[in-house]
């Protein structure tokens, strides 16, 4: 079965065609700037040039025929037609109540649209391109695939908030988290790498991206994280505040006359290190600039940092024993400096970085080993592939063979599980970058020597 994977952001359009059969994906793409007249389309499959347009894109609909469009191309493409696509799947940031992945009914949409506000940034556009896809491709399953699912396993003492309790009955305040496919991911690769079975596993992965957040595993499922009710809490991200003291928001509400709707985009879109810089949300952008001496770059570096290592260490207490740290998503994956600052002084609790390796770990290729060999805990940074994930969900759902990740195994928690489009690309940046041999693991000879 070929699945295609949807993620839809405000702006952007995320995809992947995964062969479930072949357990690998044949083409990955990206749609930037939807809504706009010069949004950019770039897709790369193993054989094929990437390919990249600008062109017109009004709305979801549009970016999502786009999408079928070039996949289908007889030049560029990796399909003959439509056809060929069994089913769809489509990650949605906050699920509520959805405690594994499911097809996607009127019903869902309808509950997806009522909870919108728990994820303002995403939930919205999510729900866009369900729709858009649904339209486009409506003779085929369509499967929901939500972040939030991951940490139902917490338990009331994670995620309850100390609070009136008739809200949590009336309205189901509580921490839901987010990332959920990213940490699953991430948890049963940890524990491949660490020679262990999943729920033998004790995890602090990092999920460090323009959003971000830490999740405590626990005898490998969710035991508590960082992100809350919504998106918001926790760390300090690209344009999120994460966590302060709400009577803040209500001291500037009253001095500022700032209406709570207004409050509320200022928290989640003007806030973070955008905040702090005043100008830079991108993190690449915070260290060229914070190199250069500006010191408002340097503090929210500081910040960030500073706030990952306080979460690493309350999960360290909180699970008794820590096999190993993770970092995944963008910064984390390719931030070596991020991973240092939040690291360092962690040593009294077995955490010991090489330097030189976590220099080197600059990938979104191959998994790296970041610590150093008498290292207690051990430090890796994992690629995520939250497409795999929603993939084997929405084939196991057509197939009737699904359930929750506690009762169900992936391919990707096999040793000999290897991703050939990430392989090929290693292949061609080590020719550039022959350091990275410094540090990855987990990798066929032939390829570290090509």
């Amino acid at each position: 079965m070929i699945i295609l994977c949807l993620n839809c952001g405000s702006s952007s359009v995320k995809y992947s065609l995964f062969d479930n059969t072949a357990k690998r994906n044949i083409a990955v793409g990206l749609i930037e700037r939807v809504g706009y007249d010069n949004a950019v389309i770039s897709q790369e499959a193993p054989g094929k040039e990437k390919f990249e347009v600008t062109f017109p894109c009004p709305d979801f609909k549009t970016a999502i025929e786009r999408t079928l469009n070039t996949l289908t191309d007889k030049e560029y493409g990796v399909i003959k037609n439509m056809s060929e696509i069994g089913a769809v799947g489509h990650r949605v940031v906050h699920g509520g109540p959805l405690e594994k992945s499911m097809l996607i009914t009127p019903e869902i949409i309808n509950l997806l649209k009522s909870i919108s506000d728990l994820a303002p940034l995403h939930n919205p556009a999510n729900v866009l391109g369900m729709e858009a896809a649904i339209a486009v491709m409506p003779g085929i399953k369509h499967v929901v695939v939500a972040d939030t699912a991951w940490h139902m396993t917490m338990p009331a003492s994670s995620y309850m908030y100390a609070l009136p309790y008739k809200w949590y009955e009336k309205y189901q305040i509580r921490r839901y988290g987010a990332h959920g496919t990213s940490f699953l991911y991430n948890a049963k690769r940890a524990a491949v790498l660490l020679g262990k079975k999943p729920f033998d596993c004790n995890l602090i992965i990092c999920h460090i991206g323009n959003g971000a957040s830490v999740n405590a595993v626990k005898n490998g499922v969710s035991f508590d994280t960082s992100m809350g009710l919504t998106p918001l809490e926790g760390l300090v991200m690209g344009t999120r505040s994460g966590d302060f003291d709400a009577s803040i928001a209500f001291q500037m509400m009253e001095r500022e006359n700032i209406s709570p709707k207004d409050m509320y985009t200022i928290l989640n879109k003007k806030s973070g290190v955008l905040g702090i810089t005043e100008k830079y949300q991108d993190r690449r952008d915070i260290e060229i600039v914070a190199e250069k001496g500006d010191e408002r770059c340097k503090l929210a570096i500081d910040m960030e940092t500073y706030r990952i290592k306080k979460y690493i260490g309350a999960y360290a207490a909180a699970l008794g024993h820590v096999d190993a740290i993770v970092f995944t998503a963008g910064v984390g994956e390719r931030a070596p400096i991020y991973r240092e600052k939040a690291l360092t002084g962690l040593e009294y609790m077995g955490v010991k970085l090489d330097i030189e390796r976590n220099k080197a770990a600059l990938t979104k290729n191959a998994e790296s080993l970041i610590s150093a060999e008498d290292s207690a805990v051990k430090v890796f940074v994992i690629p995520t592939d939250e497409e795999i994930v929603y993939a084997e969900d929405v084939a196991a759902i057509c197939e009737g063979r699904y359930d929750i990740h506690t009762n169900f195994t992936y391919s990707f928690e096999s040793a000999s599980y290897r991703n050939s489009l990430r392989d090929e690309s290693l292949k061609k940046e080590l020719l550039k970058k022959p350091f990275l041999r410094k540090c990855i693991i987990n990798t066929p000879e032939e390829i570290l020597k090509a």
